[in-house]
């Protein structure tokens, strides 16, 4: 694995990190998430949420956030399909992944800009595979020759079938989440070798700033009960949709991360 450790680059002090992570427990405690999907609503709820119904603002005590934050395993393991390939995220260690989700690509034959294709996602699977230095797959361009309805199930037979390496995906829904689940445990040899051994991990993004929509909460809540890996990927945008400050956008980012966390 291409891990780098102790990358010493610190661009705030531990005094300044203290004052984001307060400042992160006071905007969950006093401001809150907007949160969408009533399942979501009833185990934020039942926890010790405040719930404010007619706005849908959920308001998250500090003790749960730090409950939650002691309870988050200190390392992950991401496995791959082949051992080789396996992945621990933990502490200092930086590891690679490719990125994108791209709609256009450049054909290789013709060299004419055109919408990605499924045939096209299999090939940067096979291409990441083959690169030493990508230690996870991440979905680089969407298929877009497929219906809409199950494109991100196509996606995930796409790269299953071209990659051993470790596979972290985006879905949108409760039926797609376990759809794409179930395909994992298939290839793991079943749900408890998938647990053991998870080759897969979802990813979602909520809705900066500070907004847990049902595409997210419904992901947050299968993936957890499935115990597989999951990333909480703010896009909030400094000056855009978070404050233009650094340290603001931390703390709005810190608080998706952190609600959504609870959540789970």
């Amino acid at each position: 694995m291409n891990y780098i450790e102790g990358i010493g680059l610190e661009l705030l002090s531990r005094q300044d990190l203290e004052a984001i992570h307060e400042a992160t427990l006071k905007v969950l405690e006093q401001v809150g998430l907007k949160v969408f999907g009533e399942e979501a609503l009833e185990i934020y709820g039942t926890a010790g949420c405040q719930i404010d119904r007619n706005t849908n603002m959920v308001k998250i005590p500090r003790h749960l956030v730090e409950d939650a934050i002691i309870s988050s395993p200190g390392k992950i393991l991401m496995a791959a399909r082949d051992p080789r390939y396996d992945v621990i995220v933990e502490g200092t260690k930086v590891v690679f992944t490719n990125f994108g989700t791209g709609t256009m690509v450049e054909d290789l034959e013709t060299g004419a800009l055109r919408p990605s294709t499924k045939a096209d996602l299999a090939d940067t699977a096979r291409l990441c595979d083959a690169i030493d230095e990508v230690d996870i797959y991440t979905i680089a361009v969407t298929a877009q020759d497929v219906p809409e309805a199950t494109r991100e199930l196509h996606e995930a037979e796409a790269v299953l079938n071209n990659t051993v390496k470790h596979f972290g995906h985006d879905t949108q829904d409760t039926a797609t989440t376990r759809r794409f689940i179930e395909m994992g445990a298939a290839v793991a040899g079943g749900m408890d070798k998938l647990k053991e051994r998870p080759i897969i991990s979802m990813g979602t993004c909520p809705n900066s700033p500070l907004e847990l929509h049902t595409n997210n909460t419904e992901v947050i809540i299968e993936v957890a009960r499935a115990g597989i890996p999951l990333d909480i990927l703010s896009m909030a945008m400094a000056g855009g949709t978070s404050p233009v400050t650094l340290a603001g956008t931390l703390v709005i980012t810190n608080a998706e991360i952190l609600g959504g966390i609870v959540l789970a």
